[in-house]
């Protein structure tokens, strides 16, 4: 996943300014019908969706990923074509987003699993 031109230029100010900027304490994965572009446009809404919170392994080779399941219950009907990263459960701030490898159809009321190890953020 690609991060927002909003989090590569924090990062930057970081790393090469010494510029700090508000953290995530927590992050949350969200789900989209299209492409959340730089403000995590296109996100599901409708049956009992809501964004899930995550965690992520220590970082190796310049990626991470989830330790553990994340699944979202009783989802409407629709397609998911990408997943975001926000710092808030409802509103807050959009900080990655990425295609899905496979683009999943729902019927109103399926589930969504992703199994331990599938969301990986990669660094390039």
């Amino acid at each position: 996943m690609p991060f927002t031109v909003a989090t590569a230029n924090k990062v930057l100010n970081k790393l090469l300014r010494n510029q700090d900027f508000q953290h995530p304490s927590q992050v949350y994965v969200s789900l989209h019908t299209g492409d959340p572009g730089e403000n995590g446009a296109n996100e599901v809404t409708g049956g009992e969706y809501k964004r899930q919170l995550v965690t992520f392994s220590t970082p190796s080779n310049k990626q991470t990923s989830n330790p553990s399941d994340i699944e979202f219950v009783n989802m409407p009907a629709c397609t998911i074509t990408h997943m975001g990263l926000w710092d808030a459960e409802t509103e807050g701030n959009f900080w990655w987003g990425g295609q899905l490898v496979v683009s999943k159809q729902l019927d109103a009321g399926d589930s969504v699993r992703f199994k331990a190890g599938d969301l990986d953020v990669i660094l390039e």
